[in-house]
C-alpha cells in the first residue's frame, strides 16, 4: 500500500467543493477589491464582504468587522502578539505563554524579550495541560498580554481556553489563542470561549496553503505588523488573496457543517491506531491526555531504544506518511520542546513519532500501520546497544 498519509495535523489535502469555490477569483472575479471605481473591483469587494460573513457566522463572531484575513497562521499569530503588546506597551510590558506553543508564538515571544518586554513560560503537567490557576498566579499590574494556544500540534492536548479567558478578562488582560490545529477537529464557538483574539490557517482543514485568520474582538487595541496600504479596514496593507480567502471560507463553513460526524469517526479510528500500537508494540508511551482532552485525530507516541528520524525514513520505504512533531520544525535534531516540556528525558523524546489521521482515512489504512510499525520498531531496536542491554536483563531475571 502507497501513499498512506498519516500527517494531517502538518497540512491537508483540498477538497474539490474548496478549489471549485476558489475558481471564479483566478478568471472571471479577479479584480482587485480596494478597487471601487468600476464594477469588477466592487464584484470583487463584495465577493470578500460575503466571504467575510461567512467566515463570522462559521465561528459565531458578535459582529463580521472582527474578522482579519492573513497571509498564515504563523502571520496571524506575530500579528496577535506583537501588535497587542506594541499596542498596549503604555499599560505594561508583561506577557505570559506556556513551553509548549507553537515556534509562531514562542519565537515571536523571544522576539519581543530583545525589545523590552519579560515573558512568563509557564510548565504544563505530563499530560500538557495549562493550569488555569497558574496563568492567574502569574498575572501581574504590567501583564498586557496572555497567549495560550487552544489545542497541541504535537500531542494533541485540548486546553481549558474558556476558563483561561475568564480569568483574563477578570484581569483586564488581553487574551490570544491559536487554534491552529483545532479548527475542524473540536468546536470553535468565539462567543462561547470569550477570547480577544484567535488565530487559524486554511490549510490544516482543507482549504490552500498561505492565508490565515486573525479574529480580533472589537475594542481591543492592536498595531500594525504589515504597513502599507488601507486593506483590511487599515489593520493589514497588501491585495486580499481573494481567491485563497474563498477556499479559507468554504472549507471551514464544510468543517462545522460536518465536525460532529467528522469528529466521531475520527475518534473510533484514533483510538483503534492507539490500540493496535500499544497491542503490538513494548516499551511505548502515548503522549498526551487519553480522555476528551485530547484532539479527535492525533495520535503521539515515543518508542524507547530508537530514533524518530529512522523511524520516519522506514515509514516512508513503506508508503506511510507521518512525521516526529511539528512540521516547521523538521529540520531541527533537537528534540522536540513539547516532549520536554511533558517531562520525557531526551533520549525517549527523540523517538517519538506523531500520527494523525484524516476524515477520509480508511480502516484499510489504520490496519496497514498497525501491521507495518512493528517490524520497523523491532528492526531499529536490534541495532540499538541500549534495546539489548535491556534484553540481556530481561533474560537475567527470568532465570
Amino acid at each position: 500500500m502507497n501513499n498512506v498519509y498519516m500527517d494531517n495535523n502538518a497540512t491537508t489535502c483540498m477538497t474539490k467543493e474548496v478549489v471549485d469555490a476558489m475558481m471564479p477569483y483566478f478568471i472571471d472575479t479577479f479584480g482587485n477589491a480596494s478597487s471601487k471605481f468600476y464594477g469588477i473591483g466592487r464584484n470583487a469587494e463584495q465577493a470578500l464582504y460575503k466571504m467575510r460573513e461567512s467566515v463570522a457566522k462559521s465561528l459565531n463572531a458578535a459582529k463580521v468587522n472582527e474578522i482579519y484575513f492573513t497571509g498564515s497562521g504563523c502571520e496571524a499569530d506575530n500579528w496577535a502578539i506583537k501588535g497587542a503588546a506594541l499596542a498596549n506597551r503604555s499599560k505594561g510590558n508583561h506577557i505570559i505563554t506556556s513551553k509548549i506553543e507553537h515556534h509562531a508564538v514562542l519565537n515571536t515571544c523571544e522576539y519581543l524579550e530583545k525589545h523590552g518586554f519579560e515573558v512568563t513560560y509557564l510548565d504544563v503537567d505530563e499530560y500538557g495541560i495549562v493550569d488555569p490557576a497558574a496563568v492567574e498566579a502569574a498575572i501581574c499590574d504590567n501583564t498586557v498580554l496572555i497567549s495560550i494556544m487552544t489545542a497541541n500540534n504535537e500531542i494533541g492536548t485540548i486546553e481549558p481556553i474558556a476558563e483561561i479567558a475568564k480569568i483574563a478578562k477578570a484581569h483586564k488582560v488581553i487574551f490570544h489563542t491559536d487554534a491552529v490545529q483545532a479548527i475542524g477537529h473540536m468546536k470553535i464557538d468565539l462567543q462561547e470561549l470569550g477570547v480577544d483574539m484567535l488565530s487559524l490557517s486554511a490549510h490544516k482543514f482543507h482549504g490552500p496553503k498561505g492565508v490565515g485568520m486573525l479574529y480580533i474582538r472589537n475594542g481591543v487595541r492592536i498595531d500594525n505588523l504589515i504597513h502599507g496600504g488601507g486593506q483590511e479596514r487599515g489593520k493589514r496593507a497588501a491585495t486580499e488573496n481573494l481567491a485563497g480567502i474563498a477556499g479559507l471560507a468554504k472549507a471551514l463553513e464544510l468543517a462545522v457543517e460536518n465536525l460532529d460526524e467528522n469528529v466521531a469517526a475520527m475518534i473510533k479510528k484514533r483510538d483503534k491506531l492507539i490500540k493496535g500500537i500499544r497491542d503490538n508494540i513494548p516499551y511505548v508511551r502515548l503522549n498526551g491526555p487519553e480522555d476528551e482532552r485530547r484532539l479527535c485525530n492525533n495520535a503521539n507516541f515515543s518508542f524507547k531504544y530508537v530514533e524518530g528520524e529512522s523511524i520516519l525514513m522506514m515509514l516512508d520505504m513503506n508508503g506511510i506518511c507521518a512525521s516526529s512533531g511539528s512540521a516547521c520544525a523538521s529540520g531541527s535534531l533537537d528534540p522536540s520542546h513539547v516532549l520536554l516540556a511533558i517531562g520525557l528525558p531526551h533520549e525517549i523524546a527523540h523517538g517519538s513519532l506523531r500520527l494523525s489521521i484524516g476524515e477520509d482515512t480508511t480502516d484499510e489504512e489504520i490496519d496497514y500501520v498497525i501491521k507495518t510499525l512493528p517490524p520497523i520498531i523491532s528492526r531499529l531496536r536490534d541495532m540499538s546497544p541500549l534495546y539489548e542491554e535491556v534484553l540481556k536483563g530481561e533474560k537475567n531475571n527470568v532465570q
